[in-house]
C-alpha cells in the first residue's frame, strides 16, 4: 500500500541519508574503493532476497547508489523503509 506524503517525510526523519526521488527513496554510500562498493552491493542481496524486495543499485567506483521503490504499486511503501533499515545496518 503506498504511503502518503507526510507518512514518507516522517518516515524519512527516522532515517538519515535517505532522500526522496519521486516514487523512491535514495541513499549514496561511500566505501573507500570499487572492490568494497561491490562488496557492499553483495551484503545487500540476502535482505533484499529476504525480503523478495529488490533495489535498483548503481555503483560509480567508491559510491554505491541505492534506490528503492515498490515497483508492483508504483509507489513507496513501508517494504521500501524496511529494507533501507536493513541496508543502513550494513554500513
Amino acid at each position: 500500500m503506498p504511503l502518503s506524503d507526510q507518512e514518507i517525510e516522517a518516515r524519512l526523519s527516522e532515517h538519515p541519508g535517505w532522500e526522496r526521488d519521486g516514487a523512491a527513496i535514495v541513499k549514496r554510500f561511500k566505501r573507500s574503493d570499487f572492490v568494497s562498493s561491490v562488496n557492499f552491493v553483495v551484503s545487500i542481496v540476502e535482505p533484499a532476497e529476504g525480503m523478495n524486495h529488490h533495489p535498483d543499485i548503481e555503483i560509480s567506483w567508491d559510491t554505491v547508489t541505492v534506490r528503492l521503490s515498490t515497483h508492483s504499486e508504483g509507489a513507496i511503501t513501508a517494504n521500501d523503509f524496511e529494507l533501507a533499515a536493513k541496508i543502513d545496518a550494513l554500513d
